[in-house]
Formats: C-alpha cells, sequence, structure tokens
C-alpha cells in the first residue's frame, strides 16, 4: 500500500532508473523486475545502478539500456569529490523520469536523489526517517509475518505499486556470443578439454556457511572415479589460498579458475556447465538464470526464500532441526555443526540423480 505520492505517474516515461545496490546474488534476483519495468514501459530505456564490477552480468540483457556502477574511487580526499561530482553528472545527465530503488538503505536513497528524477520510489524504512524523506513516493512493504516467497518479491513489490508486475519471477541472464567464445579461450588456456564439466564453488564470503573443503575433494574425485567427469573451481581471488589446497589434494581430474574471470565471464562459463554444485554464495544464482541445474548446500541460512527455483535444481540441508537457525555459526560461534555433520553420501546421492535426469545434455553413461 502506497503511504506516499500515488500510484498515477505520469505516461510519458523515457528515462527509467532501476537502484539495486545490493550483492551479486541480489542483482540476479532482480532481473524479473529488470524485465516488468521494460515490459510496462516499452518506449522508455531502462538503466541500471549497481555496485562496481557487477555491470558485466547484465550487458547483454536486451531489457537494460546502460549500466552506471558506483565505485570506490582512488586517490586523495578531492581526487575523490572530483570523480563522484563527475559521476554524479553523468546520472542527472540522463534527464531520468523515473527512479525505483529496489532497497531499503540509505545508499540507493542518496543516489535516487542525486539523480535529479523527479519521481522516487522506494518501500518505506521506518527507522531511517530522513531516509524517506528522499523519495517522492512510498509503499509500506509486507506485513512481517508474510512469507516471501522467493527472493524476487524484494523487488518486484517495490514496482508492483505502481502496476508494474510479472507473472515470470525466474532470474535470467544473457551470456554473448563474446562472452561464450571468451569462457572457450579460458579452457584453452587453462587445457580444459572435456566436453563435460561439473563447476564446484566452495566458497562463501561468510565461512559458516562453508562446506568441508575435504569433502568437497571427496566429491571431486568420486566425480572423476565414477563418471570421468572433470570439476572446475570457481571463485573471488580472495579465495585462491583455499582452492589450491583443494586441488594439490585431489587425485580426479580438476582445474582451478579461482579469481580468474570477471563476474560476466563467469556466466560464460557457469553455462557451458552440466551441473553446478556449491554452497550459499552468488554462484549458484548465476548458474541457475543461465539455465545451468544446480546442487547448493544451504546451513544456517534459510533456503526457501533464496533457493534457485525449479525442478533441475535441487538443496540439500542438514538432518538437525535447528536449521535454518539464521545465526553466525551455532551460538555465533562461525562454526556450523550442522554442516559438520552432513555425510559425502547425502550429497553423491543428490549428485547422481540430478546427473541422471541431464543425461541428454551431458551424455553421461
Amino acid at each position: 500500500m502506497l503511504v506516499k505520492g500515488n500510484s498515477d505517474l505520469i505516461k510519458d516515461i523515457r528515462n527509467v532508473l532501476l537502484i539495486q545496490l545490493g550483492d551479486i546474488g541480489d542483482v540476479v534476483w532482480a532481473t524479473p523486475t529488470f524485465r516488468a519495468v521494460k515490459e510496462a514501459y516499452p518506449q522508455a530505456n531502462v538503466s541500471v545502478l549497481l555496485r562496481e564490477s557487477f555491470g558485466s552480468l547484465l550487458k547483454a540483457d536486451p531489457n537494460i539500456h546502460k549500466i552506471f556502477e558506483v565505485k570506490r574511487y582512488r586517490g586523495n580526499f578531492f581526487e575523490k569529490a572530483i570523480k563522484q561530482l563527475s559521476f554524479i553528472r553523468a546520472l542527472r545527465q540522463e534527464h531520468f523520469d523515473l527512479v525505483f530503488d529496489l532497497r531499503s538503505d540509505d545508499r540507493g536513497a542518496v543516489m535516487g536523489f542525486l539523480s535529479g528524477s523527479p519521481i522516487r520510489a522506494s518501500i518505506v524504512y521506518h527507522y531511517i526517517p530522513w531516509r524517506n524523506k528522499l523519495f517522492t513516493h512510498l509503499a509500506d512493504p509486507p506485513p512481517v509475518d508474510k512469507t516471501v516467497c522467493t527472493a524476487a518479491e524484494q523487488s518486484l513489490r517495490v514496482v508492483r505499486e505502481f502496476g508494474v508486475d510479472s507473472q515470470d519471477d525466474l532470474p535470467k541472464l544473457w551470456v554473448s556470443e563474446k562472452i561464450h567464445n571468451r569462457a572457450k579461450q579460458l579452457f584453452d588456456k587453462e587445457g580444459i578439454d572435456d566436453n563435460r564439466i561439473i563447476t564446484l564453488n566452495p566458497f562463501s564470503r561468510w565461512r559458516y556457511k562453508e562446506y568441508g573443503y575435504d569433502k568437497w575433494v571427496e566429491i571431486i574425485d568420486w566425480l572423476w572415479e565414477e563418471y570421468e567427469i572433470a570439476t572446475i573451481i570457481i571463485g573471488a581471488i580472495e579465495e585462491k589460498e583455499q582452492s589450491e589446497y583443494m586441488v594439490q589434494r585431489c587425485c580426479g581430474r580438476v582445474f582451478n579458475l579461482t579469481g580468474k574471470t570477471t563476474l560476466g565471464e563467469l556466466a560464460g562459463v557457469l553455462n557451458h556447465s552440466c551441473l553446478h554444485l556449491g554452497v550459499d554464495s552468488a554462484a549458484p544464482h548465476i548458474a541457475a538464470a543461465v539455465g545451468t541445474p544446480t546442487i547448493t548446500i544451504y546451513g544456517p541460512s534459510d533456503w526457501r526464500d533464496w533457493a534457485p527455483q525449479g525442478d533441475i535444481h535441487r538443496v540439500i540441508i542438514p538432518d538437525r532441526d535447528c536449521a535454518p537457525c539464521q545465526q553466525k555459526g551455532c551460538d555465533g560461534s562461525g562454526i556450523s555443526k550442522c554442516l559438520q555433520e552432513l555425510k559425502v553420501d547425502k550429497l553423491k546421492k543428490i549428485i547422481r540423480e540430478s546427473l541422471n535426469n541431464c543425461l541428454h545434455k551431458t551424455d553421461i553413461k
């Protein structure tokens, strides 16, 4: 329900800016909203404002006109200020008619205000009163007892108050021919000549969401021994040391692309994969959005809102009744016993079932 402004927006909308300054997964889950806004305003140019380096995920999206990124500028105070002012000037030169901030933080509110758009809409956030003053239109969030069925709803609920909606709430990322070729070049460079590959991201920004590295080594060796399928480990540059630890202990065929791709190139790599394995992180969202089946291990975090949707995607959850506890490890310790106790055999069983279901794609015997 609207609590500020009205839903009767001006009809002649020519330039729309969608602000999504969340994490990678938030950006992927916002793609249904990007599509919905373009469908609602087909005559308009729809641009997005994201965090630095996230834009490569959306370069091939036909619904998006321009991509702006909030960057961390280097230099002294004055050099940073000049670059920030230049960025704001570039935003204002677009003459946006309408801005949707798809989150409830303060950065998006400030950037929306600085864009100069006459219509700025978002969800009301009662804990930061000054933020609400920066918008011309505000809608109440859903009641706290109302379950958000998918993460896509967190963005769609903002625009829905203005007659923008979609029956298709599945995230989708487009992979350009250029990115496809770049992924093939990476494969050639690393000596990856296997037609059948599985990608694995064992890393999360929060260690309490991770599964044991040695257990992943066992899975990698098992995949090669039983199926002759090579595994590609992916991750951020900060996770290179952990990935090298795993590679050195593997007997099966494994390749390490950790820190060697942009987000756009990662989407291309995942698109070549017959199956993606991993923990609760950005990679499963990207993989699902390019059409690759996923198996994701969830521990303390809630899979019901964030897990990829569809029959080709599987979720592995602990046997403990306390999961999901939404805690940073047991009693805030940073260690999740529910993941420590999760048996490798349980994971193997789900992998085997998923591989059998995608025989037509992988030609696995």
